[in-house]
């Protein structure tokens, strides 16, 4: 048996890379009824989950942290900023450095993290299959980053 990889046509059922697509697409629409009503998106909500996780961060930590470049994750600051949910502010000792850090209001919102959760363990019949899941994505991740890189 050959150690060359099948070249042959896979259709669109079959590909890895469309179930995880299709997969985002399913948790965006699955977060939209917690974040709907405090006007948040998907995206908006993973940059508040990485400054409740670290407050008072760099915006190239935050980027970097999202894994998107800082021109992605700029509107969605200033959208932020714009609800009252953070402030962004210059750096007093490198004026080139743009820092984040989350108001009062957005520290409220922190409880949408373990909403979601519990929607997530009943919606996936427990803990261990969200914990499976999520490790055998961070598999896959692991292994594109390095055969890519």
């Amino acid at each position: 048996m050959s150690n060359q990889p099948d070249t042959a046509f896979v259709g669109l059922d079959k590909q890895l890379c469309f179930a995880v697509y299709s997969a985002g697409i399913a948790f965006t629409a699955a977060y939209k009824p917690i974040l709907d009503p405090h006007g948040l998106t998907y995206p908006q909500f993973i940059v508040l989950l990485a400054l409740w996780e670290r407050d008072g961060v760099p915006l190239k930590d935050i980027s970097d942290r999202l894994g998107l470049d800082p021109g992605s994750v700029t509107p969605l600051l200033k959208k932020l900023e714009g609800m009252g949910l953070l402030r962004r502010g210059r750096n007093p000792r490198n004026e080139r450095q743009l820092f984040v850090e989350l108001t009062d209001r957005g520290q409220a919102l922190r409880p949408l993290v373990g909403e979601a959760r519990c929607a997530f363990i009943r919606a996936m019949d427990g803990e261990e299959s969200i914990l499976k899941a999520r490790e055998e994505v961070a598999r896959v991740t692991r292994l594109l980053q390095t055969s890519l890189s």
